[in-house]
């Protein structure tokens, strides 16, 4: 049956009778020179959230490379990273720092690792991941990087994946994946703050973190080496 003129009027006016008088209610409530679309106040569950800034200052002191320098670092936490992953990111740096490593975007983006090295002509030294990072993105960061380097945690599910990762990863042969022990992993992430003061020894393989109030050594097993370093 057909819906007859009035009817269809009455319809479309109770659906936007209170759209209406929510927009006019926000233009009101607006400073001046300022009018609030309600278009964007009904897409507010969605709008993205921002990343949290954390500053710090690192000083590192690395024996077996003869690499001294201090470096004041920007961090952009995600907001579904952890205090952990964010802390196994700043051991990354201390383990690779050099003039020219940074943070890439990481956990937000497939295209970058979370922390990377390039070269004078833009062309990437050294790509390096943390956490557990699939087959598929360690043969195409092989393919892209001069050495390609993996900061694994988290116990026995990074264990597992592994297990299950090794032999597909077994022919890359600027690949180097080392697991950080959950006890390290803990005391790394009590040092995350919103401005951090640290220092980072190696000597002979063995890494120390230290801060105002934290010494400790730092485990890594070394998982897999690569052949070209």
């Amino acid at each position: 049956m057909a819906t007859r003129p009035n009817a269809t009027k009455r319809a479309l006016a109770t659906f936007n009778g209170p759209a209406k008088a929510l927009s006019r209610l926000t233009q009101r409530a607006a400073p001046p020179g300022v009018c609030l679309r309600l278009s964007s106040i009904l897409r507010f569950p969605g709008m993205a959230l921002k990343a949290t800034i954390y500053k710090a200052e690192v000083q590192i002191t690395d024996l077996d490379r003869h690499y001294y320098a201090s470096h004041n670092l920007t961090i952009a936490r995600h907001p579904s990273e952890t205090d952990e992953r964010m802390m196994v990111r700043v051991l990354a740096f201390m383990l690779y720092a050099g003039e020219r490593l940074s943070f890439g975007k990481g956990i937000s983006t497939a295209d970058e690792p979370d922390l990377w090295e390039h070269d004078f002509g833009g062309d990437i030294v050294r790509w390096i991941d943390v956490g557990q990072p699939d087959a598929r993105r360690l043969v195409k960061a092989a393919g892209r990087a001069e050495h390609v380097d993996v900061i694994a945690y988290g116990g026995k599910p990074a264990a597992v994946w592994w297990q299950t990762t090794e032999k597909e990863v077994n022919r890359l042969s600027n690949l180097t994946v080392r697991m950080l022990d959950d006890e390290s992993a803990e005391a790394l992430t009590a040092l995350a703050s919103r401005t951090m003061r640290l220092q980072c020894t190696i000597q002979d393989g063995e890494v120390w973190v230290a801060d105002d109030s934290h010494n400790f050594a730092v485990k890594l097993e070394t998982l897999r080496a690569a052949a070209r370093n």
